[in-house]
Order: structure tokens, then sequence, then C-alpha cells
């Protein structure tokens, strides 16, 4: 039976069920801002901004978000280099053809925000994400040019910008659950529970009824908790696209009293 003085915000698998929906930049900020170090340096250099970009970027944000804010409210500012942001720069000699700028075009739930640079769009539905970092000068209905690094999608001629870059999910996927089981199963650790009581409260009393002789089950616990662990501390920085620490830059702060 899980304790209840360890039952909070990370039992319910309801209370997470948004992590299926999340892109790479959105699940790297629900790690790091788990991180106990992360949320310390908020509290102490959020108020004073000659610290705030330094303490910022130690941890690859622009500036300093609220750890308090999940991933569908924060609007963490990361440095750049992500393939998923879109790159638009006005059309200075577009075709006949051209993609053009349609603001209230793109689908889904849109979020327009300076991050520390320029101005940023994000548009959100159920399973999409689409990431634009906007030029100066561009404006609502010009024709527009784009620049992505990597793996981003460019949108075919003739569409309006955001429709032809949505790749339909349907469902969520064996990945996206397993970030969500992650996410969760870190909760608990932050929060004190035990192994077994994080196996309980992702998968059932039932299933750990027999806990001592379900070694499969007990290796499956230990393995989330360290991946979301590493996730957290470091890890996280793969998901955005980030350069890894240097060695001993802040893992010796990572244990400060």
């Amino acid at each position: 039976m899980v304790d209840p003085h360890h039952v909070a915000h990370w039992y319910p698998t309801a209370a997470y069920l948004y992590v299926l929906w999340l892109d790479a930049l959105a699940l790297a900020w629900e790690y790091l801002r788990r991180h106990p170090d992360y949320r310390l340096d908020w509290l102490r250099h959020h108020r004073r901004p000659e610290s705030t970009q330094q303490a910022a970027h130690r941890w690859g944000l622009r500036l300093l978000e609220n750890p308090a804010l999940d991933a569908r409210d924060a609007h963490p500012a990361w440095l750049p280099g992500h393939a998923a942001v879109v790159q638009l720069y006005p059309d200075a000699d577009p075709p006949l053809d051209a993609t053009v700028f349609a603001f209230w075009r793109i689908p889904g739930h849109k979020q327009l925000l300076h991050d520390g640079k320029g101005l940023a769009l994000i548009a959100r539905s159920p399973g999409h994400c689409l990431r634009f970092a906007l030029a100066p000068g561009l404006e609502d209905g010009m024709a527009v040019a784009y620049a992505h690094r990597g793996g981003a999608v460019a949108p075919a001629r003739s569409h309006s910008l955001g429709t032809a870059l949505f790749i339909v999910n349907s469902r969520p996927t064996p990945a996206a659950l397993l970030e969500l089981h992650t996410l969760q199963a870190l909760d608990a650790t932050l929060a004190g529970a035990s192994l077994r009581e994080v196996g309980e409260g992702l998968f059932g009393a039932d299933a750990v009824a027999d806990w001592y002789a379900d070694g499969g089950l007990r290796s499956k616990v230990r393995r989330l908790v360290r991946r979301g662990d590493a996730l957290m501390r470091n890890g996280y920085r793969c998901l955005a696209q980030l350069p890894p620490l240097e060695k001993g830059r802040f893992e010796g702060n990572a244990k400060r009293p």
C-alpha cells in the first residue's frame, strides 16, 4: 500500500496525460524544471537582472523561467539551435506561388512572445507543436522565406504556412508513454517514494502484489527512475539539442547543500 505521506501530485496518472502530446523542447523543460538546483537558481536570481542571464545560460536558456509552470503554460527561451524552430523572413523577391505568412490560418492555439532576443511564435494543437522565430519586419500577409536546421520540415509552395507543417498523430506513441511514466517516476522519487511505491503508482496495486518475486517489474521501475534522474540532470540538453556541459562545470553545483 502506498504511504499517504508520499501520495501527492505524482500519483494520479491523469495529471500527466498532457505529456503525451509534448514535443522535444517541451519535454526538455519538463525535466529541467524539476531539477532542485534549477529551482534554487530561480529563487535566487529571477528578481536580479544583473545575474539572471548568466544563471539562465548555464541551463541552456536565455532567461530563467518559473519552474512552477508546466509545459502548457511556460515559455522557456532556449538558446538557439533546435531543428524544430523554423526561422521566418520577409521574402524580398517572392515567386508567384510564394508561401504567405497568414497568422490566423496557422492551426492551433497560438502564443506570441519575446524570448529575450526576438519574437517567437508557438502554435499548439493535440499532437502538434509548431515553433517559429520571426524576423523583424515580417507582417501578416507577406510572402515569407524560411530557414530551418536538420530535421525541420519545409512548407510546400501554394500553402499557407503552418498547415503544410503539421504531421498528424492520432494516438500516443510508445515513446510518449515512456516519457509519461518517466516523469511520473521522477516526481515520485523526488517526493521520497520507494521503488515499490513508484511501481504501485504507475502500474497498480495488483502489479506489485508479488513485488519481491517479480524481478522484471522491479527492473523496469528502476530503469524509469534512473532515466528520469539522468534526463533531469543533464539529459534534457540532448532533447533541447544543446551541447553537453563540460564535466565538472556543473556537477559540483548539483550537490550543493
